[in-house]
């Protein structure tokens, strides 16, 4: 499992790659990216950014006020070491790149990565979906008779979720290992990108 300080690092990241951008608003596209579930707080951000900072993966910019404010709005980006970090981190293909953590971080930047570590991706989190799938099936039948109705109602929308996941990604890989000058699936990059 990914730690949390790695996906923030590795979503600013890929944030600032797009290009420079102030805190405020880096919160608030990580949560967008994050989801309702993980929502991330200033006390989360901040010394993010500060370890990056140190680490020279990123760099302020001169700070600048706005009107309504005092306080100077420090803008970030991205240095090329901090660039280079990035695609090393995009390239990486194992259990880290395919587990809920750190998947839609990733995902989200696909754009950033060769066509053959999207397919290693997009495989290595359906087989994984897919054993997760097995598993709770099997506790389904096992404990059908045991759990209330809306329990069972419960694990009924967690299989159909994952199911539902795995198709996704089928298509997702079907696209990407068809004609790369044919359009791809909404939400997958072509080889060229």
């Amino acid at each position: 499992m990914a730690r949390r300080g790695d996906t923030i690092e590795l979503a600013v990241l890929g944030l600032l790659h797009e290009g420079p951008m102030h805190g405020y608003e880096l919160r608030k596209r990580l949560n967008l990216m994050l989801g309702w579930g993980r929502v991330l707080s200033y006390g989360s951000l901040y010394p993010a950014l500060k370890k990056m900072l140190r680490a020279n993966l990123i760099t302020e910019v001169a700070a600048t006020t706005t009107p309504t404010s005092r306080r100077p709005r420090i803008t970030y980006e991205v240095t090329e070491a901090g660039n280079e970090h990035f695609q090393r981190l995009m390239s990486e293909v194992g259990p880290t790149a395919w587990e809920d953590d750190n998947f839609d971080i990733r995902f989200a930047f696909f754009s950033s990565t060769d066509m053959e570590i999207r397919l290693r991706v997009l495989e290595g989190r359906r087989s994984r979906l897919q054993e997760r799938l097995a598993r709770v099936q099997g506790e389904l039948e096992r404990t059908q008779a045991e759990v209330n109705r809306y329990a069972a109602e419960l694990q009924r929308h967690g299989v159909e979720s994952v199911e539902r996941e795995v198709r996704w990604l089928s298509d997702l890989i079907r696209a990407e290992r068809g004609d790369e000058s044919r359009t791809p699936a909404p939400g997958a990059p072509t080889g060229s990108d």
